[in-house]
């Protein structure tokens, strides 16, 4: 698996436009510094999960948290760096997760959670005051979706590695599914990065900023780690995702047609041919009982909701915690941000997903709205089974590119004062 070369949106001559300026020969904008992609990628790190798995070479669980948090530490020392004159672009989303932020301290503050829900805020924070270093360059172009499947790959790329080196490490997950054999990360996490490599990747190449060769690359060993990791929630999301932006683009874009019209024949005979092989993969071996009460999350969600709560736990939450309920993981984004962040950090998120949706359907097609409205279905999709929306995590990062696909993009000359230098 190699990351793709993207291509730019602009005149094939220039990828970043150029600068007109009255009397003066026009002057190419300067692209954005290489490292970015570095800060894009170190952020992806701190998001990594970490369970206990059978890996290759293993380490302790802190020294796992150190390098997750020295990855976050020098992404927003280098994005400082880059934007010495913090010079920063207003947008919804990050105006509404700053927002979070300081509920999440306010509740945080009441150290129901123990003195880790500060330390999850100080997380935060840093995340968040990263993302804005990097508005400098939402420009509403194909910049982030670039860095973003690039650091997806590289991070999947350990998986393959992992399941080169030792198999049975590799498929140590419940069930025998595919973890990460060299970093700890779990199989649903493994689900989702693949989904979203594919998702973006089948959009780019519809829309011809990818070439054919880099997709097959990217897709084909991407699809098979989803295969392998079982992950239903991830599989879902990506082909509501996909149907969504697929859609966007049937009007103005023959390949898209064509490619939708092939995905629906080939998911018809799948589904004649190999329907017996399609369910039990669904059922992952699972009873019945198992299946309805999804593998025992609603009894954790019916136990976090008959919780008694005052009106400041009801309105600003507990605090940031480890994401689970009596020992046990939540796994349910909304109920999450419930315990955590009460009713007011629901609404804010609610307001942020909604914002970007509305945003991405009044744009006119073209591929940054695909790419974006695939971001915004795939999480609001598997939200109701993974968690994430309201700290940082891999599903912000993502939404953090979707907010980058819809921001104003700005003329040349404006474009070009306003780089950090």
């Amino acid at each position: 698996m190699t990351a793709p070369g993207v291509r730019g949106d602009g005149d094939p001559a220039s990828a970043w436009g150029t600068v007109t300026v009255a009397g003066a020969r026009a002057e190419p904008t300067p692209p954005p510094p290489r490292l970015i992609g570095m800060v894009w990628g170190l952020m992806l790190v701190n998001t990594l999960g970490f369970t206990s798995l059978d890996l290759i070479i293993p380490f302790p669980h802190q020294f796992g948290q150190v390098i997750t948090m020295a990855a976050l530490a020098l992404a927003f020392g280098l994005a400082l760096v880059l934007n010495p004159r913090i010079r920063l672009r207003p947008n919804a989303y990050l105006l509404l997760l700053t927002l979070i932020v300081i509920v999440s301290v306010a509740s945080s503050l009441q150290m129901e959670s123990g003195t880790g829900s500060l330390l999850r805020c100080m997380r935060l924070i840093l995340f968040v005051c990263t993302l804005w270093l990097l508005t400098a360059w939402w420009r509403g172009d194909l910049t982030f979706v670039r860095h973003h499947i690039k650091a997806l790959c590289l991070i999947l790329l350990t998986v393959v590695a992992g399941l080169i080196i030792s198999p049975g490490s590799a498929f140590s997950g419940p069930g025998g599914r595919l973890v990460g054999a060299i970093w700890p990360i779990p199989a649903p996490q493994v689900g989702m990065y693949s989904a979203v490599a594919i998702g973006l990747c089948v959009l780019l190449w519809t829309t011809r900023r990818l070439d054919g060769r880099s997709a097959v690359l990217v897709t084909v060993p991407a699809v098979a780690l989803l295969l392998l990791s079982h992950t239903r929630t991830a599989l879902l999301g990506l082909v509501v995702g996909l149907a969504v932006a697929g859609l966007s683009l049937v009007l103005t874009t023959v390949r898209a047609r064509r490619t939708l019209l092939g995905a629906v024949a080939a998911g018809v005979v799948g589904l004649a041919v190999f329907g017996q092989t399609i369910e039990e993969w669904l059922a992952r071996g699972q009873k019945t009982e198992d299946l309805a009460n999804l593998t025992g999350r609603t009894k954790v969600w019916d136990e976090l909701l008959a919780k008694h709560r005052t009106v400041s736990e009801e309105a600003f939450g507990v605090g940031l915690t480890d994401k689970s309920f009596g020992g046990l993981p939540i796994d349910n984004a909304w109920l999450t941000i419930y315990n955590e962040q009460g009713w007011i950090g629901i609404t804010l998120v609610a307001g942020f997903l909604l914002t970007m949706l509305v945003a991405a359907m009044l744009r006119p097609s073209s591929p940054q709205r695909a790419c974006a409205l695939f971001i915004v279905i795939y999480c609001i999709t598997v939200s109701y089974t993974e968690g994430g929306l309201g700290d940082a995590s891999p599903y912000l990062l993502a939404l953090a590119v979707a907010a980058s696909l819809l921001a104003t993009p700005v003329s040349a000359a404006a474009q070009s004062r306003s780089v950090p230098r």
